[in-house]
């Protein structure tokens, strides 16, 4: 009863009381004005002050601020999460699962077969967990707790603790003074990367069902932020794996092991092979002949042999696809001045002192990955319609080059070449109608920089840069592989200085050239040959069929403020139907993340045969995966996918690995199987 009352007196005595005084108002504001007026007119004028009044308050009513956003956004996601998981206690357990057909370790050990030679899987990057051995005072009760990989709880308690942890020291790439985060040891490394979201952990199942388990089942952990020679200096990652690996090879009858990396993985291990053969102290000692008697294949699962252009707008403006479509939609939670987040600028802060980053750049320059005006997937036009992913099955085990309509097909009139343009024309004139980008002038402007020191604590390089220097490097220019390194120079000379004593991506004159003896030409397999181990295979294993990012169209930011990121990818660019421009980014086959040119060329012509890269002429072969994604949510991740991540659910690769741990060969599995146009672009590039 009492609540009627304060409506009721809300709608009719306040009202009253306001037109009396806005009566009163007029009479003593203008007393020229008629006294005789009736109280008709009265009631109009209080009238329309109310409507009026009423009126203005909606108005402030209805006006939305950066922080009602945020709250919408968190609200919808909080209210989401917990319908989803109402739902799925809720829900009989029968209908959340899809029906199970047999694994492929469950029909393989009915078919007879039985693990035979030991396994080592390698992880790529980002993949595997981290934990705290030490840390600083805000890190408390953490010790030996995964700061990366598993729940990720602990970020969303104190982030900004996490970011400095991950963090590794910006001069030497190693650990920060009073900070110790390792690697988590075991197979429980990178099985699962989150609660429910899987890594290794469905090929670990499989491999048991045919009698793999800690014997003969390893996983080659080691922190992937360092640089490939660092894991040793610091953890001695690689004499370890040297050592594992031969204990397995004698503890298991002598047979040799068939290694599986993935993702950055395949260069990390491409790296330990130099290194194992190499004489101490640079290198493990195992002499010119550990390799052939060691390790029957590697089985290499979307590899990054020649990088990929993810890494490049990582270390630009720390952003993809994704992050550019994110700050397109809600640009007030990541790049408010209110809310104060700059999430994107702490993420470069971090990652920039990730030399592993560096080791994914695009390797080979404008011979692999084309110059201003061609490119090996020059002629390609893009398909994005949904449809196109889901038209194979299992049984497709055709060998294909490039005749077989292809759920994927790049053929579009991108200039790939150009991995970095700013703006839409400067990806697509001529290159005589563009300034030309010399990299004289970049070397000239990073020794005599003009120090941008007004802004105090530096958190990016950028931060030491003038705005002049920063419009200068955009100013219409398009950069390709070559000139990227350059312009990577000039916006994080500290950086790149600190890297590329690790790293090179360049490709070699003459292989016997004593000064690729040195490590930091050992990930980059156009610096560094093979071993001498002829009975050896060597496995491409990746998917097809997805739009992949292959260069970006970017644009100076609109923010100029202290401590931001001077360029961001322009998402809202996009061709026209059939265009491989969507959001700012060009898109090429590819398997989400590595294009098919990265992942295939090495095994389609690189290491093809006796080449100069691999003289002892080690078998190479390439086996695609068609991308078909899950029909339903029931499916989970799908057991056909070709997604750089998912792919390790894929039935058939499991099969593959599985019939090669067992003993077969690559011609007892069916050889090539090949999907993409990776043979014709093999064909256009000239080493």
């Amino acid at each position: 009863m009492a609540s009627i009352l304060r409506l009721r007196k809300l709608y009719y005595v306040e009202p009253a009381v306001k037109c009396s005084s806005v009566r009163f108002e007029s009479l003593d504001e203008s007393p020229k004005i008629d006294q005789k007026l009736g109280k008709k007119e009265e009631d109009v004028i209080c009238a329309n002050s109310l409507a009026l009044e009423v009126k203005n308050k909606r108005k402030q009513a209805k006006e939305w601020r950066c922080m009602d956003s945020c709250c919408w956004i968190i609200g919808c996601l909080c209210t989401t999460w917990w319908l989803l998981l109402l739902l799925f206690h809720c829900w009989p357990v029968t209908l959340l699962r899809a029906p199970e057909l047999p694994g492929p370790g469950v029909r393989l050990k009915r078919e007879g077969l039985m693990a035979l030679h030991p396994v080592v899987l390698v992880p790529g990057i980002v993949t595997g967990g981290l934990e705290l051995w030490e840390g600083r005072s805000c890190a408390d009760g953490l010790f030996r707790k995964r700061l990366w990989g598993g729940s990720f709880t602990e970020i969303f308690k104190r982030p900004l603790c996490l970011l400095e942890h991950l963090s590794l020291h910006y001069g030497t790439g190693l650990d920060p003074p009073g900070i110790r985060v390792r690697a988590v040891p075991g197979l429980v490394a990178a099985d699962y990367f989150a609660p429910g979201y899987f890594v290794w952990a469905v090929l670990i199942e499989n491999l048991a069902k045919i009698g793999y388990e800690g014997k003969n089942l390893h996983m080659a952990a080691y922190d992937w932020r360092l640089s490939f020679q660092n894991t040793e200096i610091r953890d001695h990652s690689l004499t370890r794996l040297k050592s594992k690996i031969e204990l397995m090879y004698i503890t298991n009858g002598y047979k040799k092991v068939v290694v599986v990396p993935h993702s950055m993985g395949a260069i990390y291990f491409l790296h330990f092979l130099k290194w194992v053969e190499t004489p101490p102290p640079m290198g493990g000692g195992g002499g010119p002949g550990w390799c052939a008697k060691h390790i029957k294949a590697t089985m290499n699962i979307g590899p990054t042999f020649l990088g990929v252009p993810k890494a490049v707008s990582n270390l630009f403006s720390a952003e993809g696809k994704d992050a550019s479509y994110i700050r397109a939609m809600v640009p007030g939670v990541f790049d408010s001045e209110i809310l104060g987040l700059q999430t994107f600028e702490h993420v470069m802060r971090m990652s920039r002192t990730w030399d592993s980053i560096v080791s994914l750049l695009p390797k080979g320059g404008d011979p692999i990955w084309g110059n201003m005006d061609s490119s090996p997937e020059e002629g390609h036009v893009c398909d994005f319609s949904k449809k196109s992913h889901s038209q194979t099955s299992l049984s497709d085990n055709n060998v294909n080059n490039s005749d077989v309509k292809r759920g994927f097909q790049v053929k579009g009139l991108a200039k790939y070449g150009r991995i970095i343009s700013f703006g839409k024309a400067a990806s697509v004139l001529h290159s005589s109608k563009l300034p030309t980008v010399d990299s004289k002038e970049f070397s000239q402007t990073s020794t005599s920089q003009n120090l941008n020191i007004s802004c105090g604590e530096v958190w990016t390089e950028y931060d030491e840069m003038s705005r002049q220097n920063i419009q200068n490097a955009a100013a219409d220019k398009a950069y390709t592989s070559t000139t990227l390194l350059d312009l990577l120079r000039l916006v994080a000379p500290k950086m790149m200085r600190r890297a590329e004593a690790h790293f090179s991506h360049g490709i070699a004159d003459n292989l016997d050239d004593p000064k690729y003896n040195h490590y930091k030409y050992w990930s980059n397999p156009l610096e560094m040959k093979l071993p001498n181990a002829p009975d050896m295979e060597i496995y491409c294993l990746y998917g097809v069929g997805i739009p992949t990012e292959r260069s970006y169209v970017y644009k100076l930011s609109p923010n100029s403020r202290c401590k931001s990121i001077p360029y961001q990818i322009d998402s809202s660019l996009s061709g026209e139907d059939n265009s491989c421009l969507r959001g700012g980014v060009y898109f090429a086959d590819g398997d989400e993340s590595v294009p098919v040119l990265s992942a295939g060329f090495m095994c389609a012509k690189g290491w093809r045969g006796r080449t100069r890269f691999n003289p002892s002429g080690i078998a190479t072969h390439i086996r695609e995966y068609r991308h078909k994604p899950p029909t339903s949510l029931l499916e989970g991740r799908g057991i056909e996918s070709g997604a750089h991540v998912d792919i390790m659910g894929n039935s058939a690769l499991i099969e593959d690995i599985l019939r090669v741990a067992a003993g077969a060969t690559g011609d007892e599995i069916g050889g090539d199987r090949i999907y993409s146009d990776i043979l014709r672009m093999a064909e256009r590039i000239n080493l």
